[in-house]
This record gives structure tokens, sequence and C-alpha cells, in this order.
């Protein structure tokens, strides 16, 4: 057992390295008093957009309400469809069936776990609205290849990029922007998380930018004059001012968390019993996830020895009792259920030691 526990992900380390910073940025929200839609929320806006290439960015209070809130700006609703990746967090399908339409199941890349885009075109019927590629892991989906499938079709894409702040796809095109609107969280532990729920969509069209606002807050631009049926989900200043202090040190960490993938693969790479996740484009390793078959076995052998390993996700989306009255059965996405079988996320964080990787390697290969 290690001498000291080894987190998944250790966000004390990051706030130690910041806390300065962090704390006169929350000051600075409480002196001013402005903690609902103030002035930091702004300025993030435009920070997070320039730093995507995007024309707009609207906060928003999650990454799932950044999906419903995109979901409802392309007026998708009841006995629409909308494609999903069977493999993901419940978050991007519930915030189709939160809308009214109809999550439909597409099955995943075996190397990858990203949406297997050959399978996205026979699932698309009379009633599908949009596609909702998620970049999943830290990866990012060909959204070149997509968009044209997409056009093809008449289809909107609305991307689901809440675990690939600044991932790029193997065309140099970053998650989030290439699709009718990218959805962010900034959940805390996310590569750019706030200390509570907080979320964003992008675009670079002015007229879904306007609507989104009005969405998120209560359906009005105006106090007591609602246009539309909305949603209480602005992002809250003081998250806005917390993640304005992060953002610029995004790409260093985002650099060491590849340093630390790097040293993975080399460790693990070569061992017959570990499958490592294909890389495709330029991941930021969001989590750094294998497969292995004995995978119950292992993930308590870390734990046990003091090393705090992960599994996303133990299910698919139909395997999943919320979704059961989609009528899928076992077998239906095999990829899908081959990944929530073996599946193991390892520690990785810009400030994990890369001495603990050889450590982590050295209890894999005494438990497999």
């Amino acid at each position: 057992m290690t001498a000291q526990f080894i987190p998944l992900v250790d966000l004390n380390a990051q706030y130690q390295s910041l806390k300065d910073e962090l704390r006169a940025a929350v000051i600075n929200v409480m002196d001013r008093g402005d903690f609902i839609l103030g002035e930091d929320v702004t300025l993030f806006e435009k920070d997070f957009a320039k730093y995507l290439s995007v024309k707009h960015a609207i906060g928003c209070g999650s990454g799932t309400d950044a999906l419903v809130l995109a979901l409802r700006t392309l007026e998708i609703g009841l006995g629409d469809e909308v494609i999903v990746p069977a493999m993901t967090f419940i978050a991007t399908a519930l915030a189709v069936s939160l809308t009214g339409a109809s999550p439909v199941l597409v099955d995943v890349d075996p190397e990858t776990a990203l949406i297997d885009l050959d399978k996205v075109e026979g699932a698309i019927t009379n009633k599908t609205k949009a596609i909702m590629p998620v970049h999943l892991y830290g990866q990012c989906v060909d959204m070149t290849a997509l968009r044209v499938l997409a056009d093809k079709h008449q289809l909107y894409i609305v991307e689901d990029a809440a675990q690939s702040h600044g991932a790029m796809d193997k065309n140099g095109i970053m998650a989030g922007s290439a699709g009718d609107l990218g959805c962010f969280s900034f959940y805390p532990g996310k590569n750019l998380g706030a200390y509570g729920d907080a979320g964003m969509v992008v675009c670079n069209d002015e007229s879904k930018a306007n609507k989104l606002k009005l969405f998120r807050n209560w359906g009005s631009v105006r106090k007591y004059h609602h246009e539309e049926v909305g949603y209480n989900s602005r992002l809250d200043t003081m998250q806005a001012a917390i993640l304005r202090v992060k953002l610029p040190h995004l790409h260093d960490w985002t650099q060491s968390r590849r340093k630390l993938a790097k040293l993975y693969d080399n460790e693990l790479s070569s061992h017959k019993d570990i499958t490592v996740t294909k890389s495709t484009g330029t991941p930021v390793y969001h989590l750094y996830v294998i497969r292995v078959k004995n995978r119950d076995k292992l993930f308590n052998a870390l734990n046990a020895a003091g090393i705090g390993a992960g599994i996303h996700y133990p299910f698919a989306l139909h395997q999943l009792k919320a979704y059961h009255h989609l009528g899928h059965k076992i077998g239906d996405f095999p990829e899908a259920e081959a990944w929530a079988g073996s599946c193991l996320s390892l520690p990785i964080y810009a400030e994990l030691p890369s001495s603990v990787i050889s450590l982590v390697s050295e209890v894999i290969e005494h438990n497999l």
C-alpha cells in the first residue's frame, strides 16, 4: 500500500497553487455584490469564447443545462429524435429526454469509445433533428466527417464537450467549436473546473446566442418580460470569477496531463492484458482510461493499495433502468457494453508526480 492515498483527481493540489488569486477573486465579487450575471460572468464568457475562437459564449448553471438549453434553442422537443452514443454519462441522453425528444443510441468505436461515425447514418430517421457527439475522456470526434454527414441529412450538431476543454480532432478543430452549438461543463473535477456546478454553450450565430441568453434567464431579457418558458440556469458570478483565474493556466495543465499520459502509455502499452485507449486527434486526457478483462478485481486492488481508480462508466445507456423504456436488450450495442465491462480510469491530474505512474504500473503488474 502506498504511504499516502493517491486520488483519481486532486482538487486541493490545484487550489493550493492558486489559493491567493482565487481568494482575491471571490472577495472581489463579495465586495461588489454582483452575484447574478455580474461582471465576471461577462468577462469569462469573452475569455472562453476567445480561447475557443468562437464568437459567442453563454454561461449557464451546469453542463447538463448547457445541453438542454442548446436543444431548446434549436427548437428540438416532443416527437423529435437526437442521436447520441450508447457509451456516455447519462447527462447526454437525459438532456434530450428533458426536452421531450427521444435519444437514439448508436454504438461506439471499439478503440476510442467515441460514437462510431460509420453507424450514425443507419440511425437517422425522418424524426431525427440532431446528432450529439460526445468528446469522451478528453478526446475529440472527427468533426469534419461528422459535419459532412450532418449536412447531407440537414441535421444540427450539438457537441457534448464536457470532458474536452481544448481537445482537437485530427484536423485541428477544437472540441465544441465546430457544431451548431457546443456545450461545456465546469464541474469541479473537469480539466477547467469551478467550485460548484457551472456550464457554457458556445456558438458563432448571434440569433442563437440571444436565444440562449433568453432561455437561461427565465425566458426573459428584460425583467418581468417573459417571452419564452425558460429556465433559471445562470452561471454564478462567483464561479465565473474562479474560472477566470483558472483559464490562463489551462494550457500548462493540459501539457502536464499529456506528459503523464505518455508515461502511462510507455508503462502499460506492451502489457498483454491491457488495452490502452487509442488517441484520436489531440486529446487533453480528462481521464486516462485502459481496458482490462478482470476490471473489478484490478479496481479493488488499486484502491486497496491506496490508488484511486475509477470506472467511466460501468453501464452503457441502454443498461440503465432510466432507459429501459427504449426497448433495447443486451447485445444491441456490443462495443458500448464491452467498454462498460472493462474500462478503468487511472489517476491523472496536472499536479500528479510522475513517479506515481511507476507505482500504479507495479500494482497493476502484481494483480494481473
